[in-house]
């Protein structure tokens, strides 16, 4: 037996992890990290695209850096990573300058190129705040098996856009903190009517940013209920005498 961790906060457990560079067909290119399971091959993918940069989102969104810290390990899932154009983090800073959500569509194709490349099983969408609109304005061009949404605020995807997913033959699952600076469940729900299918999951207590262990596991158990629920629960321990804080 290894030593004996508690899974929370910053803790990284063990996976196979690598930087690496997308590049966009516009010339630019984007830093990032893939991370898969140690010692299998993943079951599926997260793709995943960071709260807005111009208020301090980035690939490393604590999130996000979560998910890769811990999703590997505890659910057999590849995790990608990476900074849209503009974005620095401590792994780098992508060229080129922040599109608005305009321009970012083309980092959505660069990161599912990579996908595509490796041979990533499975992908889904992971967006979080600003990276949900990049899903909801753009996954639809992709072989994806489904979205999912953190903190929505649908201020740059139209009704039009938000209505087209309803002809799309995969999830969409809209993860609603309570107490959402921008969008509410209650709001959600409405706006969301125009897809059926979508799932709106509120989460009580939740805030935009999800700051604490508790709303962390939520959000990270509604991702793993939608992409490997056999993984779940999600362990609050970890059995591994090399995982260490990151």
């Amino acid at each position: 037996m290894g030593e004996l961790l508690e899974v929370r906060g910053g803790v990284q457990l063990p996976a196979r992890r690598e930087d690496v560079e997308l590049r966009t067909s516009d010339g630019l290119t984007l830093v990032g990290e893939l991370a898969l399971p140690l010692e299998r091959e993943p079951v599926a993918t997260l793709v995943t695209l960071h709260p807005l940069p111009t208020h301090g989102g980035f690939m490393d969104s604590h999130v996000l850096r979560k998910a890769a810290g811990r999703l590997p390990a505890l659910a057999d899932l590849a995790v990608l990573r990476f900074n849209t154009r503009g974005t620095s983090s401590p792994r780098g800073t992508s060229e080129g300058s922040f599109g608005d959500g305009v321009t970012e569509s083309e980092d959505v194709a660069a990161a599912m190129d990579l996908v595509a490349a490796r041979g990533l099983p499975h992908p889904w969408l992971v967006g979080w705040s600003f990276g949900t609109e990049l899903a909801l304005k753009y996954g639809r061009e992709h072989p994806i098996d489904g979205i999912i949404l953190l903190s929505p605020p649908l201020r740059r995807t139209t009704p039009a856009e938000l209505s087209e997913w309803s002809s799309a033959d995969i999830p969409v699952i809209a993860v609603i903190p309570e107490f959402d600076d921008y969008l509410r469940p209650e709001q959600a729900a409405e706006k969301f009517a125009s897809v059926p299918h979508a799932s709106v999951i509120p989460i009580e207590g939740g805030k935009h940013l999800w700051v604490g262990e508790t709303q962390v596991r939520q959000v990270l158990t509604e991702i793993v209920r939608a992409v490997n629920p056999a993984a779940l629960p999600l362990p609050t321990e970890y059995d591994d005498a090399e995982a260490a804080e990151r």
